[in-house]
Order: structure tokens, then C-alpha cells, then sequence
């Protein structure tokens, strides 16, 4: 099976929900899976049904709204068990195109330490399960787990008894991130010279930054016929995270003429090598930071701060007589445009509901209206609303979590010689307003304390950073948190124009979660137990 585009599989809400503390509920991945749609992914891998309801549900409700006639293929990641292949099934039946993604591990030490089976066993299941999943769904993927540290021979007698039973992808996946670009290039070109029926499925790549490679890795195996690329927003994932999407779909979109021949293309075709909408990236990025809340380093490729800002005196004055001296793409072609002047304090309710939907939002009637309410609050202090603002207020207020706690009040005082006290007022769960005041080393630690002393959820506070929107002193901040209890970790966000507000906001916000998780019922695993994370 062979064509001359890359396929963009996009497992954000499946492994890159892994990273520890980027836990996501079910509206949250659903925000994220309509904007990998306007992103224009090919695949998106929406979750591990089997593993709890919370993934089955979300997997289900994204097959339902995002997995239209002409939306992204749906993906379900399964074990090669029958429980999980059947969880996979009915959790992406709803979509237009469903996709079964199946795994089972193929190297030696996986096999003698974590299953404990032979190469024959695993040969075995692997021929019933794919068909099992077929039986299911069109369209089955099959991926031999730590495949970058398996047998060659081994490997090519597993690939060809998964496409024999009905798989239409395999997937290659450097589980440890362990491989070299030269040797993950021969592992591919290995599998389309030794695997008889390879032209009957497409080769996907998947594959972990654990060595700063997995990019490098992912253009290598494109080079020697893999053409699908499974990668996440902003790289993020288990360990050292995913191979970036971001990176990928740019490295092939500005050295297209190089890589158009490895596609049986003409070297200058300017025809895009993917799907996607590369101006969706840099929204795309910050969704799914704010989401998460995992920051983007300033100096990141593509998406960061940094990625087109020049210090050196040389390189401004190079950008200014022509961009393309120190610039090899433009910032506009992610989506990253100037701060234009849109909205203002006199601006109707219908006017900034036209400009959202120009933005790419999708807001329910409620969440319109509540955005509204915060976008005239910002127009009241801010002369000069810029399209960054209003993705700042929508998407704070469209993240929120369950609100358990409600922040009322917060009052600081604070300065040079004096000790900084706040006071704060919270509604419960239960409805009862209750307030408390706290002196800390500074505003937001003695807010945090105050908060403390009223919500009484044990937790500690791992992480706290800051960013402004825009330039100018009226700029929105925004504040992201990290909270760790036990060995769970949840974030929070929140932005607005006074930091100090936005700070208690994004605690109260992390806060919720913690308590939120911690109502949950217990549930114990059905045969077979469900696994840990760490998977393909």
C-alpha cells in the first residue's frame, strides 16, 4: 500500500495525556479533539477505552462529535486481549471512520520479564487478536510493542502474520526512545524488504524523545517509506515525551522539495506533504498547554516564545532588510500573527460573538455568555482588546473545571516593609460562604495560605509560573499550578488583567480537580487488570 502523503495520527489525548500531572476530564479532551479536527489531523487517538470509564467515555463522546463523515479517523488503543479489543470497538462506533489500535510486545526482554510467553505464543495472539479486531472494525492498526530492540527476523514473522489477519497499519514504535536516526531508517527499510505482504498495510512510526531523536528518527523512517507519523502537541508524553507535531509537519513543510522525492514526487512540487492546517498550530499549542497545564519552554521549536524573536543586532537588522536572512519560515504560516486591535468596550455581544467564530471557537450558549461577561470586564480595564486577549478569556473560561469551590473574594495587602496578608472569601460544596485571611512571603503565598486554611484538601504546590499575553502594563496574565497529592498530580489556569486574582483563580481551579478525583468511587479491575501507563 503506498501514497505519496504523510498520514498525521495525533496521539495528544492518549499518550500525551501520560505526562505526569496532564490529566485531562472529558470536556477537556473534547475541546482538544475539535481543535485537532480544525487542525486537520488524520487520526486521532482518543484514549484507552478499556483502562477506566473516564477514558471509555471520552473516546466514545469524541467518535460521537468529532468523528464525522468528514472529521479525523477515531482511534481506540487496546491491548491484544479480547476485553480490551472489545472496549476499543464500542467506544469508536459511533464514528464515521473507527480505528482499532492493537499491541502486543515483540523484543526479548519484554517477552522473558513482562508477559512471560514465547515468540510463538506471542505470534499466536497476534494472528487471533488483529482478526478479532477486524471482526470489529475496517480499519485495525497493529503495533509490536519495544519493536526498536526486537529480533529483525522475529519482527518481520509477527508484522506479516498482522497483516495477513487484517491489519491495514503497522506500526514500528521505539517504545525507550532508544534508536539512532540511521538505525530506526534501517528498521523500516528492513520491514518493506522482508515482510511479503508490507504493500498491503501503510508503516506508521511512533516513538519517544528519550535522546532528543525522536523527529529526527520519525524524517528518517519517512525517507525509507513510513507513512504515517504518530506524534503529539508540543512533544508532550510519557517520560521525556512524543516526537513533536508541530516540528514534524514544519520540518515537511519547509524542506518539502527535499523529502518530495522520497514521496515519488517532483523535487519542486509545492503541494503539502500532510493535511494539516499549519496555521492551527500555534492556537493548537496553546490549547493544549493551557489544558494540561504543561508549558511550552520559550526556546521550543516552532512554538515557542522564542521561535521567531531576534536579540542579536546582526539578526534584527538582517530580518528587517529581508525576513529570509535569519528566518526560514514565517511566523503567519502557524498562525502566529500580530496583535490586532478587534474589539473594544463599546463592541456588542454579537460582534465579539462574529470575531470567536472567526477565531476557530465553538462555544455553547452559556459559554458565550459567560465569555462575554469576562471579555466587557477586561474592555472595561484594558483600552485595547487584541485577538490573543480573547483566546485568553475564552479559553480560560471554557477550561474550568467541576466547580466545587467558588472563589468569591480575594484581598491583598502587600509592600515594602509592611508583611503581605490576604483574606479570602470561598463558597463550598455545600454552598457555605467561608472566609479567612493569612500573612505569607509574599501576595499570592499568603492568598495560597488563605485558601488553605478554608478549603482544609491537603496538597502540595509543585509548580507556579506566569505568563503575560500580550505587551503593555494591562496585559492579561496567565497562571498555571501544579498540585501534588500522593503520587497524583493536577493543574490549574486561570488569566485576567490583576495577577494576584488570576493566581488564587488558577489554585482554586487545581483544587477542584484534586477534590473532584478524590469523590470518585474506587473501582478494582476486571480480568485482564488493567495496565500501567507506560505503553508502545
Amino acid at each position: 500500500m503506498t501514497q505519496d502523503r504523510i498520514i498525521i495520527f495525533d496521539t495528544t489525548l492518549r499518550d500525551g495525556e501520560q505526562s505526569p500531572g496532564a490529566s485531562l476530564n472529558v470536556e477537556e479532551k473534547l475541546t482538544i479533539a475539535r481543535q485537532l479536527a480544525r487542525l486537520g489531523v488524520d487520526v486521532i487517538e482518543a484514549g484507552f477505552p478499556y483502562a477506566s470509564p473516564g477514558d471509555f467515555e471520552a473516546v466514545q463522546r469524541i467518535a460521537e462529535a468529532v468523528g464525522t463523515e468528514n472529521g479525523p479517523t477515531i482511534c481506540g488503543l487496546a491491548r491484544a486481549t479480547r476485553a480490551d479489543i472489545a472496549a476499543a470497538g464500542a467506544a469508536v462506533k459511533p464514528a464515521y471512520r473507527g480505528r482499532i489500535h492493537t499491541f502486543i510486545a515483540t523484543s526479548d526482554i519484554h517477552l522473558e520479564y513482562k508477559l512471560k510467553k514465547t515468540r510463538a505464543e506471542v505470534l499466536e495472539i497476534t494472528g487471533e487478536m488483529v482478526a478479532y479486531a477486524k471482526s470489529l472494525v475496517d480499519d485495525v492498526e497493529f503495533s509490536p510493542e519495544d519493536a526498536g530492540r526486537s529480533d529483525p527476523e522475529f519482527l518481520y514473522q509477527v508484522l506479516e502474520r498482522a497483516i495477513a489477519a487484517g491489519a491495514t497499519t503497522v506500526n514500528i514504535p521505539d517504545t525507550v526512545g532508544y534508536t539512532t536516526p540511521s538505525e530506526f531508517g534501517a528498521i523500516i527499510r528492513g520491514i518493506k524488504e522482508n515482510v511479503p505482504n508490507i504493500d498491503q498495510a501503510i508503516i506508521s512510526v511512533h516513538g519517544h524523545n528519550d535522546l532528543g531523536l525522536a523527529v529526527a528518527n520519525f524524517l528518517e523512517a519517512v525517507k525509507n517509506g513510513a507513512r504515517q507519523l504518530e506524534c503529539t502537541i508540543n512533544g508532550i508524553g510519557e517520560r521525556a515525551g512524543n516526537a513533536a507535531l508541530e516540528e514534524l509537519v514544519m520540518a515537511l513543510h519547509v524542506r518539502r522539495q527535499y523529502f518530495n522525492p522520497f514521496l515519488g514526487r517532483p523535487a519542486d512540487s509545492q503541494e503539502p506533504l500532510t493535511n494539516i492546517d499549519t496555521r492551527q498550530i500555534y492556537k493548537t499549542s496553546r490549547l493544549v498547554s493551557n489544558l494540561t497545564g504543561m508549558l511550552v519552554q520559550p526556546n521550543k521549536a516552532i512554538v515557542g516564545a522564542n521561535a521567531f524573536a531576534h536579540q542579536s543586532g546582526i539578526h534584527q537588522d538582517g530580518v528587517l532588510k529581508h525576513k529570509q536572512t535569519y528566518e526560514i519560515m514565517d511566523a503567519q504560516s502557524i498562525g502566529l500573527t500580530d496583535n490586532q486591535i478587534v474589539l473594544g468596550k463599546l463592541s456588542g455581544r454579537h460582534a465579539f460573538a462574529t470575531r470567536l467564530k472567526e477565531l476557530g471557537f465553538e462555544l455553547s450558549e452559556t459559554e458565550l455568555n459567560n465569555a462575554f461577561l469576562r471579555f466587557k470586564a477586561v474592555a472595561d480595564k484594558k483600552k485595547e482588546v487584541t485577538d490573543w486577549d480573547l483566546e485568553s478569556i475564552v479559553n480560560d473560561e471554557i477550561q474550568q473545571p467541576p466547580e466545587l469551590f467558588r472563589l468569591e473574594l480575594v484581598q491583598v495587602t502587600c509592600g515594602d516593609g509592611s508583611r503581605p496578608t490576604a483574606t479570602v472569601t470561598v463558597r463550598t460544596p455545600d454552598g457555605v460562604e467561608l472566609t479567612d485571611a493569612a500573612i505569607g512571603t509574599g501576595p499570592v503565598d499568603a492568598v495560597y495560605k488563605a485558601i488553605n486554611r478554608v478549603v482544609n484538601v491537603p496538597n502540595q504546590l509543585i509548580e507556579f509560573s506566569v505568563q503575560s499575553v500580550t505587551a503593555g502594563i494591562d496585559a492579561i496574565g496567565e497562571v498555571t499550578i501544579r498540585l501534588r497529592q500522593d503520587q497524583s498530580i493536577f493543574s490549574g489556569h486561570a488569566a485576567n488583567t490583576d495577577i494576584i486574582v488570576a493566581s488564587a483563580r488558577a489554585y482554586i481551579n487545581a483544587l477542584n480537580r484534586l477534590y473532584a478525583a478524590q469523590q470518585q468511587p474506587k473501582t478494582e479491575a476486571t480480568e485482564p487488570p488493567v495496565p500501567t501507563p507506560a505503553t508502545i
